[in-house]
């Protein structure tokens, strides 16, 4: 969602270009307008641009802000549209701010200004915020008791950064969900939505915790929690390359990532096989598998579809119960759960807001609460038991791919050691599903020399105005993450279907102008999902069959277009299967030319509800 830079630097320094050059490392997380702000000399400059960031830059080019300290911002539109006049930095003669979030009773202030002089510039809720505290400085208030007494009046998510005109010396932060980090400099100071941000800055950053207020100079931080307590945050450093991510010798970021996915696995698996890949090694668990009666697990969009492959694998080797939830959902369902059971999170960013508030309540259940993250840092990773780490790296594509292909693998890995820890698969079981594990990446690297034919197909897909998915068991997943792949980059209307369900409404849908793409490795399952491509196929739907060689030899039909992959473990096809459907939609969104990295209306982390 939004992002947020602010930087306190040094008197006699312009810090406009590490703003923007800050604001290009936040772009992944999706935006439709940005802005800077800049105090010089006892008054606030401003410059703001909708669409791409690039606009911004053009404005700075033409006429450069001076000032030594500065805030910045990557909006996502919630409240008014995306133009100039609602993209931040919003700002009166004495304060200036930006904002990540919701303020969900900004409408009961509105009033009270009515009778005023203030003219509202905007439609955002933000702008609310900024006349409160505004109010607040000329009744006479100090910056931090203005901005205390104002958040004392919010309801909502939110994290801000403000810069005061009589203070040059001074900036505030505060988080109520979203995430904000301090970054700790030599006579500068930084605020950042996270790591990636700040990376060209520093690499030391204290991550404030929800009802936080940092009150920065260029030489101190204090930060007070949600009593107004002074309190220490611990100073972490983090790895992260200060350059830019470059996509190399591809066109997209999202093509860089996709043909990375051999590579990122061999990095995670490294972490939870053995030396000779015949078996696990992995964190210790705060609790025994066979004490657990049931498994919760809690994602969002692609990671969801993760967790779904999960469950069958939990239910399959393990025979443990898993009940799956989006976490939107699990939040306000507050369903009962089992103390001393276990309740699995997963999320790429690990700032997703509604998988943190669905961790909240699994705690107050009494969970043991374990994480599948990509970030380890994140608000996730630090409020949970247990931390199982996917080693994607920064994945910059809104639409995952690799982070959803290391989340399968470290899924798997759990699976595998709850069968184990439960003896409900034999030792030869046990080693022959590590080493099938082992081979995933070699078995990757051939599947990604098929993206000529996938770029074929996607020539007849990007014509379709609807397509279908269909696949059985894992397949069932990996259909509808296809599908959600398609739709985010391609604008294309797309399903997953359970292959058993055509019959009970999809097939109404098919004829000569729907392709169906169905996801059918030659496992148990296969004859099923033969005869419910078989039913598309005489109602003249153009069948794009994905199997593995023995699949496509049962099934010779010959006006089938075909995608051949190999064979591989039954167990773990989902993992292989998720690269052809990732090359499908890429390349349709090529062919139609929309933007693949930054999807219109999408944000890669959604922070807010």
């Amino acid at each position: 969602m939004c992002g947020i830079v602010g930087i306190l630097g040094k008197a006699g320094t312009n810090v406009s270009d590490a703003l923007i050059t800050s604001l290009k490392r936040l772009e992944y997380r999706g935006y439709d307008s940005a802005g800077i702000a800049l105090l010089s000399q006892g008054a606030f400059y401003r410059h703001r641009a909708s669409g791409k960031l690039e606009n911004l830059e053009t404005l700075q080019t033409k006429n450069p802000l001076p000032g030594h300290c500065g805030i910045a911002h990557t909006r996502w539109a919630t409240h008014g549209i995306p133009n100039e006049a609602n993209a931040h930095p919003h700002m009166t003669e004495r304060v200036a701010l930006v904002h990540n979030g919701i303020i969900e009773n900004h409408e009961e202030f509105r009033p009270a200004f009515a009778s005023s002089d203030i003219q509202f510039q905007s439609a955002t809720d933000t702008e609310v915020v900024l006349h409160l505290i505004d109010q607040a400085l000329i009744s006479g208030l100090e910056p931090v008791e203005a901005v205390r007494t104002t958040l004392e009046k919010l309801k909502g998510a939110y994290a801000f950064a403000f810069l005061f005109r009589e203070y040059p010396d001074l900036m505030i932060g505060v988080r109520y969900g979203p995430p904000l980090a301090v970054g700790y400099g030599q006579g500068e100071m930084y605020l950042g939505s996270d790591a990636t941000a700040l990376a060209p800055l520093t690499k030391r950053l204290s991550y404030l915790e929800d009802g936080d207020m940092a009150v920065l100079t260029p030489h101190s931080v204090k930060i007070f929690n949600l009593a107004g307590t002074l309190v220490q945050r611990p100073i972490r450093e983090h790895s992260l390359a200060q350059h830019l991510a470059d996509k190399g010798n591809f066109s997209h970021f999202m093509a860089k990532e996709i043909h990375e996915q051999p590579q990122v696995i061999r990095q995670t698996l490294e972490n939870y096989l053995n030396a000779d890949k015949s078996g696990l090694q992995h964190p210790p668990l705060p609790f025994n598998w066979q004490d657990i009666s049931r498994i919760t697990i809690v994602a969002c969009g692609t990671a969801y579809y993760a967790g779904l492959v999960a469950k069958y694998w939990f239910e399959s080797i393990a025979r443990l119960p898993v009940e799956i939830d989006i976490a939107s959902e699990f939040r306000y369902r507050t369903p009962p759960l089992i103390k001393g059971d276990l309740a699995i999170f997963i999320s790429q960013s690990g700032e997703t807001a509604d998988t943190l508030a669905a961790q909240a309540y699994a705690k107050t259940q009494e969970q043991h609460c374990l994480a599948v993250v990509n970030v380890p840092e994140s608000s996730l990773a630090r409020a949970v038991d247990c931390v199982f780490m996917t080693h994607a790296g920064t994945e910059i594509g809104v639409a995952s791919t690799k982070a959803f292909t290391t989340q399968l693998s470290v899924l798997a890995v759990l699976a595998i050691a709850a069968a184990q820890a439960r003896q409900t698969i034999s030792q030869n079981d046990y080693q022959h599903h590590c080493m099938a594990l082992a081979q995933i990446p070699a078995l990757m690297d051939e599947v990604l020399l098929c993206e000529h034919k996938c770029r074929e197909i996607a020539y007849q897909l990007s014509k379709a105005r609807d397509i279908l998915y269909l696949g059985r068991g894992t397949s069932y997943a990996i259909a509808m993450e296809g599908a959600l792949k398609l739709k985010e980059i391609s604008y294309i209307h797309a399903e997953g279907y359970a292959a058993g369900e055509l019959k009970h409404g999809p097939i109404a849908l098919i004829d000569d102008t729907v392709p169906v793409i169905a996801i059918a490795p030659s496992d148990a399952l296969f004859e099923k999902t033969a005869s419910n491509i078989q039913e598309v196929a005489a109602r003249k739907g153009r069948v794009i069959l994905i199997s593995d060689a023995e699949g496509h030899e049962k099934f010779p039909h010959p006006d089938f277009v075909r995608l051949t992959l190999p064979a591989t473990s039954p167990l773990l096809s989902p993992i292989l299967y998720a690269l052809p459907v990732q090359m499908l939609a890429y390349h349709t969104a090529v062919i139609k030319g929309t933007d693949v990295d930054q999807p219109r209306n999408l944000a890669k982390s959604v922070t807010v509800e």
